[in-house]
């Protein structure tokens, strides 16, 4: 089945050719010219990837994406913007998205992550986790976590770092390997993405009081163990 794409664009010149790109290359396309619109359909489901522009003339696209994750949305967002700078690339990301383009931006590139995205999902996806020592349980064809009868709401990056991190728990997994398995050797971005993401995920975890924590083991990575998330 061809993934379902949402393309969240008001610009005509931007949008009309990326939606006819992506379905030349499969994708079922839909899109959208307003934030607003943008939250109905999310909470409608079955989309697989959100390819969102920040500057929307109703609600500006950071609302849109803090939106539609605290909807309980999990898959991919590939913001596009006009806004290049350091802290808004954090600020995007901080908020729920997996990756950031700015613009002018080549359609090539933006395939390769578009593809990137929806691979590390279905890699993800096959492969499910029991209920573990750590007492989080991973359901990687569902893409949800549990601790006890809680479900932990997390981003798919939030998700990928923390399902490659339990594929080894008690080892270290270095900052190149979960940026290369994570966001793929075609990501341009600062390595903060990876820090931001992690911060995001180890609150999530001390806020249901999960009995294991992400540890930073500095200058090398992070590995899950045991243990209250006081790291």
């Amino acid at each position: 089945m061809a993934a379902t794409v949402l393309v969240v664009e008001d610009d005509d010149g931007i949008a009309m050719p990326l939606v006819r790109t992506l379905q030349r290359e499969g994708y079922d396309v839909e899109r959208v010219a307003e934030g607003r619109a943008a939250v109905a359909r999310a909470r409608t489901g079955n989309l697989d990837l959100v390819i969102l522009d920040l500057g929307l003339p109703d609600l500006d696209g950071l609302d849109v994406c803090r939106t539609v994750r605290a909807d309980g949305y999990t898959g991919g967002i590939l913001i596009l913007t006009a806004r290049g700078g350091e802290l808004d690339r954090v600020v995007g990301l901080d908020v729920g998205a997996d990756d950031y383009m700015a613009k002018p931006f080549g359609l090539a590139e933006l395939l390769a992550r578009t593809r990137a995205l929806l691979r590390r999902s279905e890699r993800s996806a096959a492969a499910a986790e029991p209920a573990d020592e750590t007492g989080v349980r991973i359901d990687g064809t569902a893409r949800r976590v549990w601790v006890g009868e809680h479900e932990v709401p997390l981003t798919t990056k939030e998700f990928d770092v923390l399902a490659l991190l339990a594929e080894v728990r008690g080892a270290v997994v270095t900052r190149d390997r979960l940026m290369d398995e994570v966001w793929d050797s075609n990501w341009f971005g600062s390595t903060k993405t990876l820090d931001v993401t992690v911060g995001r995920l180890r609150q999530k975890l001390e806020e249901h009081e999960a009995p294991a924590r992400v540890v930073t083991v500095r200058g090398v990575g992070f590995r899950l163990e045991d243990g209250p998330g006081d790291a």
